[in-house]
């Protein structure tokens, strides 16, 4: 028995070295991992034993473990000193063959949405448990060797109280009350290696021979049973069409889909075993776009069981491979093969402005080519670059090269690699063999070369201008559209673009380049365009243009290329009422219509609010009772509502067609708060009518709204973990706490906030701490000495790397919006 280390939890983990990574691999074959987990005995920590076998050729080498304490460490049948365990890392010498590592810890449950995170519903105080090993994680669960190249079949034991069922990344045996048996499964990298327990609420199906699952918490039981149907309807279609396109069979056993609380990504792919975010499910009703989102993750995780899980990056710097794939395939599946053929137009309103504003931005990077020294750095470009990006080129190659070597390609690289790992080079020399030809003019200018082109029209001078980004001397051909507007109605060609000049003859009216965005550049209208789209852009029925008008309007005002008034213009005679969505509600929004309300309206002229909220409540009358278009009217104008009578009366009687449900509740609670038209007692009293995880969230978000300084004060001990709150809960606190019209109530937290920079890495860990900083930041505050602050505390290398990164992407928004009302006042 060695010696306990009571401080463990405080050590500085390092990130793995890719260096570090490539020698373990070449010294190293894991056999098997074998992992027992006491779940029952204790709610802060739980027991994990973890029996690694693994072949050798000799050497000193380490293993990552994160405990609370060690119990005992055994290489080989010798007892180990638990002094070898520093910094995350527990050093071992190997011998040549066969090697066996037992490790006996104490881990710590977490509540940030990574390792082994426990949480308690507030519906019924019922406790859930489940595992997120992506990206450095798993060593917090269990004893591994976390790379994505050192893959493992494993076998679990789980010890839960008597009432949880217990799922993992293969079918589950439960061969006495209590005890849950788990795999073997087939090889996973540890990063997707996952345990879900509690008293989760199950409902089982089968499809083409593959056992299929959906699970929640028990509190979310009447939500998954009406929603069953739909999700399995749109889970058997996609693996239908993934089927159909690769013609190799989903490969790892059950399909398991667990609905999880407090989760911080959209969805994890783990093998036999997806989690997603329980907000996809709701007791009340769910718009088509939040459908959408649901159905495209939904796909997004299964195209990933081939494109990740069956051939899987040998290193972090091929993840945006991983993802675009996954983000362009789910789309296109969903399209094709679902009820929502309108996907497109809905991850156009979604993705294509967070990825411009990525790419556009301080961190910009390349697609491709990141190089990824360690994990940390790799995971710093897991970004709308990454997603949204990369995705639209990969679209772009398929178009280019058909369906017959796009997919030819794709399905020669997945037979080649199956089960093991593989690089992007592979990839493209599959598609190369399929006859695709040399693409490495395509992967220069496109994957390897940051920033995006900037195409815009010149009309005086009769020429489409394309200008690379500043600093690269990159050509690139674009192949897109022409939308032009002329006397019978909108006309459209197709349009080549890779000199810097290209001619075009449009006339006078209204012209959109790049109407369905078939290629990846900041496309900016111009000022005709813009002035005419008054009267074009409600009666334009291509839903796929109004969403690329919408975005080129909103990347060019946040350039300052378009003064805000001549866009609350156009949203007052369009309302973005198509953008279905508007949640969940984040400090940098990604939908139109939270920009308009978070971005655009405190830069316009005054009196732009009230008229968007007259425009908003006339399309909510015009529009039919119960319709989507009616429903996203209402929340457009209940964002901009400024009179509380008239939010009070919406929540006693909405319009016709619109039910009083949870969802509206809190959308007029929270701009109630933000007008102080309300108080904490009605806030609590509303959570305790009805404690669900939604409503905490919700609530959170109104407490912190409130024009008081109990209220800001109660929000700012969120942020420094005084108050040690769930992820979601945290991010609702920063983005109620920075209102506009309470910048004097807030000014003591603006310095507040620089200064709390050095030690928020201390609080928050992994994915909350960007959250963190994010949603904290002082948006509202939009003067020249909070940028300069700003700039000041980016120049300090000696900031967390996670913490500095989101505080240039937050400083950057900054500085354009301090920009636009420099150069159009507001």
């Amino acid at each position: 028995m060695t010696s306990p280390l009571p401080d463990l939890q405080h050590a500085a983990p390092r990130s793995l070295q890719r260096t570090e990574a490539e020698a373990r691999a070449a010294l190293l074959r894991v056999e098997s991992c074998e992992v027992e987990l006491d779940l029952a005995s204790d709610v802060e920590t739980f027991s994990s034993r973890t029996t690694l076998r693994f072949t050798s050729a000799g050497g000193a080498t380490f293993v990552d473990l994160k405990p609370r304490r060690v119990r005992s460490l055994v290489l080989n049948g010798r007892p180990l000193d638990a002094d070898a365990l520093v910094g995350g890392r527990l050093g071992i010498d190997t011998v040549p063959g066969a090697n066996e590592l037992v490790v006996d810890a104490v881990m710590a449950f977490r509540t940030d949405g990574e390792g082994l995170h426990r949480s308690v519903d507030p519906a019924d105080g019922r406790h859930y448990v489940y595992g997120m090993s992506f990206m450095d994680a798993a060593p917090s669960i269990f004893a591994c060797f976390d790379q994505p190249d050192l893959k493992a079949p494993y076998t679990f034991t789980v010890r839960a109280p008597r009432d949880w069922v217990v799922l993992g990344n293969a079918p589950a045996s439960n061969p006495e009350p209590g005890l849950w048996r788990i795999g073997p499964t087939p090889p996973l990298s540890t990063y997707f290696v996952t345990v879900v327990a509690g008293p989760y609420y199950l409902i089982r199906d089968e499809h083409d021979g593959i056992p299929l699952g959906l699970s929640a918490r028990s509190s979310l039981a009447g939500a998954l049973e009406a929603d069953a149907e739909d999700l399995l309807g749109v889970t058997r279609a996609s693996l239908d069409e993934l089927h159909r396109l690769f013609g190799i069979r989903y490969a790892f056993g059950d399909y398991h889909q667990a609905f999880v609380p407090e989760f911080n990504a959209g969805a994890m792919e783990n093998p036999g075993c997806v989690t997603l975010r329980d907000q996809m499910l709701s007791s009340t009703r769910l718009s088509r776009g939040a459908r959408i989102v649901r159905a495209t993750t939904i796909a997004h995780e299964l195209a990933h069981q081939w494109f990740g899980n069956l051939v899987t990056p040998r290193w972090w710097d091929d993840l945006w491979l991983n993802e675009s794939f996954a983000e362009y395939t789910g789309t296109r599946v969903v399209a094709d093969a679902t009820e929502y053929a309108d996907a497109w137009v809905d991850n156009s309103y979604l993705r294509r402005c967070w990825g411009l504003g990525a790419d556009l931005g301080p961190n910009t990077h390349p697609v491709a080519g990141n190089g990824a020294v360690d994990a940390l750095a790799a995971l710093q470009d897991f970004d709308g670059i990454s997603y949204a990006k990369g995705a639209s080129i990969l679209r772009q190659l398929n178009t280019r090269l058909g369906d017959e070597v796009y997919l030819g390609g794709v399905v020669d690289h997945l037979r080649r690699h199956a089960f093991g790992n593989a690089t992007m080079h592979d990839l493209f020399g599959a598609w190369e063999r399929a006859g695709a030809g040399d693409l490495s003019a395509f992967t220069d200018a496109w994957l390897r070369t940051s920033g995006p082109d900037t195409i815009s029209l010149d009309r005086a001078s009769g020429v489409v201008r394309r200008t690379p980004p500043a600093g690269q001397d990159v050509a690139r051909t674009h192949t897109l559209g022409l939308a032009v507007r002329e006397a019978a109605g909108w006309t459209r060609r197709p349009l080549e673009i890779s000199a810097v000049e290209t001619p075009v003859d449009v006339g006078t009216g209204a012209v959109l380049l790049d109407p369905h965005e078939q290629t990846w550049a900041l496309v900016l209208p111009d000022e005709a365009t813009v002035e005419a789209l008054v009267t074009e852009l409600p009666v334009l029925a291509d839903e796929l243009q109004r969403a690329a008008t919408w975005n080129q309007l909103r990347m060019a005002h946040d350039h300052g290329a378009i003064d805000p008034a001549r866009v609350v213009d156009v949203a007052v005679a369009a309302p973005p009422v198509e953008d279905l969505e508007d949640t969940p509600v984040r400090a940098v929004p990604r939908r139109t219509v939270p920009w308009l309300v978070q971005t655009l309206l405190p830069l316009a002229p005054a009196g732009s609010r009230e008229r968007v909220h007259a425009a908003a409540v006339a399309r909510t009358a015009a529009e039919p009772a119960g319709s989507e278009h009616q429903h996203s009217a209402l929340r457009l104008a209940i964002a901009t509502a400024t009179d509380p009578a008239t939010l009070r009366g919406w929540l006693a009687a909405p319009p016709p067609g619109i039910d009083a449900d949870l969802d509206l509740r809190w959308r007029v609670l929270v701009r109630l708060a933000v007008l102080g038209a309300c108080d904490a007692a009605e806030l609590d009293a509303a959570l305790a009518a009805d404690p669900t995880a939604q409503a905490r969230v919700e609530h959170s978000r109104a407490r912190a709204s409130l024009p008081d300084a109990e209220a800001k004060a109660w929000a700012w001990a969120r942020f420094t973990g005084e108050t040690p709150v769930p992820n979601y809960d945290l991010e609702a606190a920063g983005t109620g706490l920075w209102q506009p019209g309470q910048e004097e109530l807030t000014a003591p937290y603006v310095e507040r906030y620089f200064a709390a920079l050095d030690t928020v890495a201390e609080v928050h860990r992994g994915w909350v701490r960007g959250t963190a900083v994010e949603a904290f930041f002082p948006a509202t505050a939009l003067s020249q000495e909070t940028l300069e602050r700003a700039r000041e505390r980016l120049a300090d290398e000696s900031l967390d790397p996670t913490v500095r990164r989101r505080l240039a992407d937050t400083t950057d928004l900054l500085a354009r919006r301090l920009a636009v009302r420099t150069r159009y006042g507001a």
